[in-house]
């Protein structure tokens, strides 16, 4: 097999430790939202340094999945640092066919919460130069009282004042974090950020996740050509190179200058017996050219031998 994955950016996350430079962010005056949302979580209350297992088990079992914060322990919680990092908290749910999508700031965080999501946030309790880094999951927004509801701690629907929150969050950078169903876009969905999230679900070994996630995107954006790069890519992998073979046709048709397409679309024609076709495909993607392009040498030599 030689198909080329579709080149997506590298979720960004920040190497931090939970329980354990800034960007300026505008202070609200006020909770952007007109009345309360509070979204049902069941609350998880954390050991010792285990905000982040328990933050993670929470909002798992919002997605529908039955766990506790001791199942995720080894391998998201980190020893050496007495706290969980991102990137453990994002394979941590995309191992469990989850997809992780990252949010920034206030009004996105009402947004999704407004419909029903709730939010992992990276908050410092402490100061910049001596950190005191903790997990909690926003569940509601009160603009009556300008109050942001954690499960936090010990405290399940812990009241926060928006200064104090926006505060501690920001020096996170106001880094929050969506576990989702693969079947249920964020409220504030963008297309390469949902298909790059999806994406790591895939390498995560989910494949049937994936595949949901995939077909997700589609249906909100049915001509979006990574989408449908994915869903071949999935298809093919799963062993159905037919099913492949249309998706990746699919994504030449949106894109006839789209060189990685035809590549894999070469490579699963040949795979199929249609040789002639593949050839005709390879010949295309070596002649588009770019940066994977002695990889599509490889794959014109490999069927005209």
């Amino acid at each position: 097999m030689r198909l080329t994955r579709y080149a997506l950016p590298l979720l960004a996350v920040l190497a931090l430790g939970g329980c354990a430079s800034l960007r300026p962010v505008p202070m609200p005056e006020q909770v952007p939202t007109e009345g309360e949302t509070q979204v049902p979580v069941t609350f998880f209350p954390q050991e010792k340094y285990q905000c982040g297992p328990a933050a993670l088990a929470m909002v798992l079992d919002w997605s529908g999945l039955e766990i506790e914060p001791a199942d995720l322990t080894v391998s998201v919680y980190t020893p050496s640092r007495k706290g969980s990092l991102q990137p453990a908290m994002v394979t941590g749910a995309r191992r469990r066919g989850r997809v992780a999508y990252p949010i920034h700031g206030l009004d996105a965080l009402a947004t999704e919460l407004e419909a029903g999501h709730p939010v992992i946030v990276l908050q410092n309790l402490s100061l910049p130069i001596w950190p005191r880094w903790h997990y909690a999951v926003a569940v509601g927004l009160d603009p009556a009282t300008d109050q942001v509801l954690l499960h936090s701690g010990l405290t399940p629907q812990r009241r926060m004042g928006l200064r104090t929150f926006m505060n501690t969050w920001r020096r996170g950078e106001s880094w929050g974090l969506l576990v989702l169903p693969p079947d249920e876009l964020p409220a504030t969905a963008d297309a390469l950020d949902w298909v790059t999230a999806v994406s790591g679900v895939e390498d995560a070994g989910q494949a049937r996740a994936a595949l949901v996630g995939y077909r997700t995107a589609l249906a909100r954006w049915p001509d979006y050509v990574p989408a449908w790069m994915g869903l071949g890519n999935v298809r093919y992998g799963l062993g159905e190179p037919a099913t492949a073979k249309a998706a990746y046709r699919q994504a030449v048709t949106l894109d006839p200058g789209y060189a990685l397409g035809w590549n894999n679309l070469a490579q699963t024609l040949a795979d199929l017996g249609e040789h002639q076709a593949a050839l005709a495909a390879a010949r295309r993607a070596v002649a588009l050219g770019g940066p994977y392009r002695d990889e599509f040498e490889l794959t014109l030599e490999e069927i005209e031998k």
